[in-house]
């Protein structure tokens, strides 16, 4: 039996039930994800996909919320300089593919603010669970980069195009209740009755057959698995905006907590 908690510390683990592993994130802002953190995300679903103990996974998260995204010196580190940005861009690619591959099932249980890192597996999760009152934010776009991470694999095959341009282009925030109407997320329940929905779908799940839940869904991931240009394509343009001048006016607009001025287009002049 693995030891999580010495494995990737920057996550608090338990055992709710018979089979099951549970993923919390707990951490200072509204459980940011720090470097480290955003390294441990990824690596995670591999020890976990290789864990006979474990038959289902929930990912929740403490407090107010389930997860705020990227940290400040996550964020920061990524505008250093091409070292940074590549290890982080490698490491947004591991989560995605990482949670596509394992093969348990994964159960979200999200509420308050779920952004960045954090949403990634919330989303990616094979049933996400959410609070009526949760804030699904895609905030790539208000941050001055491109919409990377798991958005452009997921979004357009779960909620439709027409929606996920609509939320992705304009980083409006999506109430969990209407995440479930648009048909972006699995379940919504009340605020008070997510960790326990959560917990009794993954109960649920571990009973069933493992090999009948592990075969199908790694068939229907094959719908994500055909979108990797598109997810590749996202990711280069995400961490190639974090080289530019955008993001270092997004950044700043987060600290001072104001709307972020972006610099207005040059054309360029006719060459001919």
């Amino acid at each position: 039996m693995n030891d999580y908690n010495t494995l990737y510390p920057s996550f608090r683990f338990d055992r709710p039930g018979d089979g099951l592993l549970r993923l919390t994130f707990d951490a200072p802002g509204l459980n940011s994800v720090s470097p480290a953190a955003h390294r441990e995300i990824g690596d995670v679903w591999v020890t976990i996909d290789r864990d006979d103990d474990v038959r289902a996974v929930i990912v929740q998260g403490a407090g107010k919320g389930f997860s705020s995204g990227g940290s400040f010196e996550l964020l920061e580190s990524m505008t250093s300089g091409f070292e940074d940005r590549t290890r982080v861009m490698r490491e947004a690619r591991d989560l995605v593919n990482n949670i596509i591959n394992c093969s348990k099932p994964i159960v979200s249980a999200m509420h308050g603010p779920a952004v960045g890192a954090g949403l990634v597996a919330g989303m990616l999760a094979d049933v996400s669970i959410v609070s009526r009152t949760a804030r699904i934010i895609d905030g790539h776009t208000r941050l001055g980069v491109a919409a990377g991470d798991h958005a452009a694999i997921c979004w357009p095959l779960l909620c439709g195009m027409a929606k996920a341009k609509y939320y992705l282009l304009t980083c409006e925030t999506l109430t969990g209740e209407e995440a479930e109407r648009i048909g972006l997320v699995s379940l919504c329940v009340e605020e008070d009755e997510v960790h326990d929905k959560a917990l009794e779908v993954a109960t649920k799940l571990a009973a069933m057959s493992q090999s009948a839940l592990q075969w199908t869904k790694h068939t229907l991931n094959h719908w994500y698995r055909s979108a990797g240009p598109a997810f590749d394509a996202s990711l280069a343009y995400e961490f190639y905006g974090f080289g530019g001048p955008d993001v270092l006016e997004g950044i700043a607009s987060h600290r001072e907590k104001r709307p972020a001025v972006f610099n207005k287009p040059t054309t360029p002049k006719d060459q001919s």
